[in-house]
């Protein structure tokens, strides 16, 4: 077999692509790659999650944006499109992308088969890049768990867990969201 070689883009031939696009296309190092639609559990854990954030967050000077704002990570090459993040402060947009932030505070991810093994390896390595990330929040879809990366004094990343039960804390926001509420809605649905 024939390998078929991939045309690498510049940065501002993606952001052509992307902004010109109903698509979703990530960037990285000069490839673009399409992202997969979500499922309904995928995007009601999103929802929840936004909604619990921005209403803890009420009345401080963050703002949770969704997942339709690429974060750029400069460092690493990348553009991504977390599931949503938190910006504390002025917003900074990417200075050849106006669709892009650099200043993330939090980013959160919701795992799926297909994208945990990425978001726990790539992604962390690249977000962690960002001199703003303070915490990297991975949701399980799989059972009641939210895995939280922080980033302590000496650089270095510490994980904490939560489950069923727990408070959830995101120390960067100085707000705390029960674990249960993220998977069970005003309307009874509960996931998983």
């Amino acid at each position: 077999m024939v390998g078929v070689a991939r045309k690498r883009v510049t940065y501002a031939e993606y952001v052509a692509i992307a902004n010109d696009s109903d698509v979703k296309y990530e960037y990285v190092a000069g490839e673009v790659i399409a992202m997969a639609g979500g499922t309904v559990e995928h995007g009601r854990l999103i929802g929840r999650a936004a909604a619990l954030i921005d209403r803890a967050l009420e009345g401080k000077a963050c703002i949770v944006l969704p997942s339709d704002l690429r974060v750029r990570i400069r460092a690493a090459d990348r553009s991504t499109y977390p599931d949503l993040h938190v910006v504390c402060g002025q917003p900074e947009r990417d200075p050849d992308d106006d669709h892009a932030i650099v200043n993330p505070t939090v980013v959160v991810e919701v795992l799926s088969d297909s994208t945990a093994g990425l978001d726990r390896t790539e992604k962390l390595a690249a977000y962690r890049r960002l001199a703003s990330l303070r915490e990297y929040v991975l949701v399980s879809q799989r059972e009641r768990r939210v895995e939280v990366y922080r980033r302590r004094e000496n650089r270095r990343w510490q994980l904490d867990e939560y489950v069923t039960g727990d408070r959830l804390r995101l120390e960067s926001l100085a707000i705390e969201i029960a674990v249960d509420d993220l998977y069970v809605d005003r309307v009874g649905i509960i996931v998983p």
